[in-house]
């Protein structure tokens, strides 16, 4: 398992998801962080989440693992060492008040198990990852598929926005956005992420009454 420093995650990053919450698409990249405790590797195992705060829904991502610490003028290829799949679990009702009361987000996206990942990957290169899209499978179905061609900012303006505002470094990751189809889970309810044709991590849901 690649080691985690910093959790950084971006919102609003695909112009369908954005739509579909009734968001308007940002000018510059949202960023947000999470504690390292939402980190949870996926082992196809029950994975806790809390229940009693309303709908929480998945929202799927490929996660970027930075490999050497940032430079000006530094590719994406030479930044990121390794990628992966993951979720950016949300409490959607939580979330909404946060919004309504212009207050951060943490409560909604920065709880206990918030953040699965599936094993990481060497990444191969960002005109490689372009062609492969992924997708979310939820008990068999397919529920969510994205390419990261429809990102509105891409990888490199993504990791170059970071490190100037926020600097960025060996064992940094980044959620990179969902694209459209996000949902509720249940308790019981089995995720599979894959990568194409190929299953990166897949685990089951229990929500804590």
């Amino acid at each position: 398992m690649a080691s985690i420093r910093n959790i950084y995650c971006v919102g609003r990053n695909y112009g369908l998801h954005a739509a579909e919450l009734g968001n308007d698409i940002p000018e510059e990249p949202m960023i947000f962080i999470k504690p390292t405790h939402a980190f949870v590797p996926m082992q196809d195992q029950a994975i806790a989440l809390p229940g009693g705060k309303g709908e929480i829904h998945f929202e799927t991502e490929l996660v970027l693992h930075i490999g050497g610490d940032y430079a000006a003028g530094k590719s994406v290829d030479q930044l990121v060492d390794q990628m992966a799949l993951g979720i950016d679990f949300t409490l959607r009702d939580v979330q909404t008040v946060l919004k309504k009361k212009g207050h951060p987000w943490l409560p909604a996206k920065g709880f206990l198990n918030s953040s699965p990942c599936s094993e990481f990957r060497p990444f191969p290169g960002f005109e490689a990852v372009k062609q492969t899209e992924f997708s979310l499978r939820k008990n068999g179905e397919e529920v969510q598929r994205g390419n990261i061609n429809d990102m509105i900012f891409n990888l490199q303006v993504i990791v170059d926005y970071i490190a100037a505002n926020y600097g960025l470094g060996a064992g940094d990751v980044i959620y990179t956005g969902t694209p459209a189809g996000v949902a509720a889970v249940q308790s019981g309810d089995r995720l599979e992420l894959l990568w194409g044709e190929e299953s990166f991590g897949a685990f089951t849901v229990q929500i804590n009454e």
